[in-house]
């Protein structure tokens, strides 16, 4: 019991000094006491709602300045939303305003027609159709005669060993 008691009668004592200090802090940094001041002294952590960046303290806005954050925050929400604003149409809300990405109709027809035009060069031709890259040109595809004769002889050796063990059951 004693042992609890004086760890609370220091952490009392080490609460006492952080509010202390923090109240000097504040006062440097021309911060007013007031909230120490209004509750009474009191360090049981009841004055400590501030805001975050309140050291300092702030005048009134002005209109100009008012005026000027209240546009940009409608043209934040204008570009979010992907239309502008009358007062201040800006390039980059006319960028970020098309965010579809299906096909239109144009576009859908050009496709069609693109393919038509490969598939009846395919047809004329009768090989492959004409492709801008020219990749898939030099693979071959299939077994070399060589591979193949590799293959046969490994799976006659798999086979004359599975009889081989059938054999001995």
């Amino acid at each position: 019991m004693d042992l609890s008691f004086q760890k609370l009668s220091q952490a009392l004592s080490l609460r006492q000094q952080i509010s202390a200090l923090e109240e000097r802090l504040s006062s440097l940094f021309g911060g007013s006491s007031s909230s120490s001041s209004s509750d009474g002294g009191s360090s049981s952590g009841g004055g400590r709602r501030r805001r975050r960046g309140s050291g300092r303290r702030r005048g009134p806005m002005s209109a100009a300045t008012r005026a000027e954050l209240a546009a940009a925050a409608k043209a934040r929400w204008a570009r979010r939303k992907g239309t502008t604003t009358a007062s201040s149409p800006s390039a980059p809300a006319a960028k970020t305003a098309r965010k579809s990405r299906g096909l239109t109709a144009a576009g859908r027809k050009r496709l069609s027609e693109a393919m038509r035009a490969r598939w009846a060069a395919r047809r004329k031709s009768g090989g492959p159709a004409p492709t801008a890259s020219t990749k898939s040109a030099g693979k071959r595809k299939g077994l070399t005669a060589a591979g193949r004769r590799k293959l046969s002889e490994s799976m006659k050796a798999r086979w004359a060993a599975r009889r081989k063990a059938a054999g001995k059951k």
